[in-house]
């Protein structure tokens, strides 16, 4: 049997459904093939959503009319924002979820796509023209043709689980068999395949915790929202809990240590760095009195814990025994024993900017199979590589985020440009313009882009609309609006600033440190001075609110310049990647570039001079004298039939 699509996505997991819904969104004919289509968007480890870094990735998914942040509201029983004892930059909104609803919430969302089909199969092959993906094959027999591919494999490619050393089963996951001849067909079709770990603690039952001897974590209090731009019914919240570990465990893991398969000589691939293994921890800290351990609840309707930071690969009996040696747990059962997983990546060295692979046409990589690790950065992945594939098939340009523009521009650039050695995680300290990309003004970054490129949903267009007319009106009333002196001081001494000596804009106040747009607006409502009046539709459209537009004018006023500051360095790093590099260019060939440079750049072929100064090799000193070769190389070489330089 053979269908005929223009996107074909091949995974069902966080950057697989990302992918297909962007490709749908755009208006091609898309179809998703998924072993299970009951887990799609399965969250396979800690059923939670955002971070440090992370937060703003799903914030920016959503800005671009993606699936998580709608999926994360509708599913959220827990909400913490990280870092608010710090400046906005590195603020982190994190969700607990239910891990049944999240799913669901998933499949409702994919379901409103009228051009998005689901198949429930396992893909085995690659159709390929020449050198270009055009299809697929599956287990069950069915040709798939599709304009398009994307790939979004996770822990699947030869994926095998480890509990021991001795206690391997072949497995995507748990309960699921792994992909084992697509990784084959990738590798014939040229494609270098790598290998990596990750891990997963035990789950426990609720009910065989002492709570008296945990710390209970409440959420926070309001209406925090990931989607800015669509609307979900929250669910009840329910609180977490946190304990301790401390030298009980430490015994018990020390002895057991060459039995696990992290340390024992049965796993080869290297593991996430910043989220480590309690094996990983007791060996790299032997000093440390203990490590954090967080009690997550898996849903609503489900008594199930998640054990946060006691990722293991260690026998089921030992993993018992050291859970029993933590406060508040030592009655605890294991309903689900902790386990690691090896499998298949592709160096995303092979990648062009838009995550379609150089060396085969039609075939885009998004998620874990480009070596990263998370929920998050797996579903950046998938709306920019579903989204170019959409593009490519419509003949309409690509999407490539810069750094100074998302996170998602600075993953992708990591990625292509530097590589990877371990599973690549985000983290605030890898963005350059930290201030310009907060997890609240991602609407203001990408949305507009989005909606160009068709990534919004009519009703996503009218709910972006009403956003700049919101903060169209804030601004105005900022700029207008006047607070007699009594007022003004009222609030200026409950948050600690300076009185003033007569009437003060509201824009003037909000600039000071401690004023927040709910304290201003609160304030002027109660002023009985006409001068200072707030108009009716403040409270509607989430001034003050941290996802709100009040927060993103707040923030610009507060930091106006520090803000400028990083606008200006964007500014020059723009100048600097409008020198593009064409695909083509002979760096073999340009002898005064150092040997490494050139071996790097003929690797990983950048597409502009910024891309080329981020490749590790290439030195100051190489790009001046790549600048002078690209220029003598433009003088007598012209790209192929278009008459246009090789850089420009």
């Amino acid at each position: 049997m053979e269908l005929r699509y223009d996107v074909v996505v091949v995974g069902g997991g966080h950057a697989g459904v990302e992918a297909a819904a962007a490709a749908a969104r755009v208006g091609v004919r898309t179809c998703l093939i998924s072993p299970d289509l009951d887990r799609l968007g399965q969250m396979s480890c800690n059923p939670a959503i955002g971070g440090i870094a992370k937060g703003v990735v799903a914030r920016e998914v959503d800005a671009l009319g993606g699936v998580m942040g709608r999926a994360t509201d509708a599913s959220r029983i827990h909400f913490r924002m990280l870092n608010r004892s710090k400046g906005p930059a590195v603020w982190g909104p994190r969700a607990q979820c239910d891990r049944g609803l999240y799913p669901r919430a998933v499949r409702r969302i994919l379901d409103e796509h009228a051009s998005l089909d689901l198949v429930q199969d396992l893909v085995t092959g690659l159709e390929l023209a020449g050198s270009r993906a055009s299809g697929v094959r599956t287990r069950s027999g069915l040709r798939v043709r599709a304009r398009a591919v994307v790939v979004t494999t996770g822990t699947f490619l030869r994926g095998r689980i480890h509990v021991g050393t001795h206690d391997t089963i072949p497995a995507g996951r748990a309960g699921e068999a792994p992909s084992l001849e697509l990784a084959t067909v990738l590798e014939e079709a040229g494609v270098e395949l790598g290998r990596f770990k990750t891990g997963t603690p035990p789950r426990i039952d609720g009910r065989s915790v002492d709570y008296a001897r945990v710390e209970v974590q409440p959420g926070e209090e309001g209406d925090f929202r990931f989607s800015a731009l669509a609307w979900e019914d929250i669910p009840r919240q329910v609180p977490c809990w946190m304990t301790w570990t401390d030298e009980r465990l430490v015994d018990v893991v020390g002895e057991n240590l060459h039995r696990s398969a992290l340390h024992g000589g049965a796993l080869a691939g290297r593991g996430p760095r910043y989220c480590p293994s309690i094996e990983d921890k007791i060996v790299r800290f032997p000093d440390a009195d203990g490590h954090k351990v967080f009690l997550e609840p898996e849903g609503l309707r489900s008594r199930e814990l998640y054990v946060n930071g006691l990722s293991t690969s260690l026998p089921p009996e030992v993993q018992v025994a050291f859970l029993q040696t933590i406060p508040g747990l030592e009655e605890a059962r294991v309903t689900r024993f902790g386990y690691a997983i090896e499998y298949d990546y592709a160096p995303p060295e092979q990648l062009r900017h838009t995550l379609e692979l150089r060396a085969l046409e039609g075939l885009w990589l998004a998620g874990q199979i480009n070596g990263t690790t998370g929920y998050e950065e797996a579903a950046g992945q998938g709306v920019v590589a579903g989204a170019n594939a959409a593009l490519a098939v419509r003949g309409e340009g690509t999407f490539e985020p810069g750094r100074d523009e998302a996170y998602l521009g600075v993953m992708i650039d990591d990625l292509v440009t530097r590589g990877v050695d371990e599973p690549y995680r985000l983290f605030t300290s890898r963005a350059e313009f930290r201030l310009l990309l907060r997890q609240d003004n991602a609407v203001e970054r990408l949305s507009g882009r989005a909606a160009e490129l068709g990534l919004l949903t009519a009703g996503q267009v009218e709910q972006l609309e009403a956003r700049a007319r919101a903060r169209e009106g804030l601004e105005e009333w900022l700029g207008g609006a006047t607070l007699p002196a009594a007022d003004a001081n009222a609030l200026l001494e409950a948050v600690g600033e300076a009185p003033v000596d007569q009437g003060v804009r509201a824009g003037e106040l909000l600039a000071r440190p401690a004023v927040d747009v709910e304290g201003l607006l609160a304030a002027a409502g109660a002023s009985n001075d006409p001068r200072a009046a707030v108009p009716p539709e403040a409270k509607d459209q989430g001034w003050g609110a941290p996802w709100g537009v009040g927060h993103v004018v707040a923030t610009e006023r507060k930091y106006a310049g520090y803000v400028e500051m990083e606008r200006k360095r964007a500014q020059a790093l723009r100048r600097r990647s409008a020198v593009r590099l064409a695909e083509e260019l002979p760096y073999g060939e340009f002898v005064t570039l150092s040997t490494e440079a050139r071996q790097k750049l003929a690797a990983v072929r950048p597409g502009n001079l910024a891309q080329a100064g981020r490749i590790p090799g290439v030195t100051p000193a190489d790009l001046q004298n790549l600048l002078l070769e690209v220029r003598r190389y433009e003088g007598h070489e012209k790209r192929p039939g278009s008459g246009e330089p090789a850089a420009r």
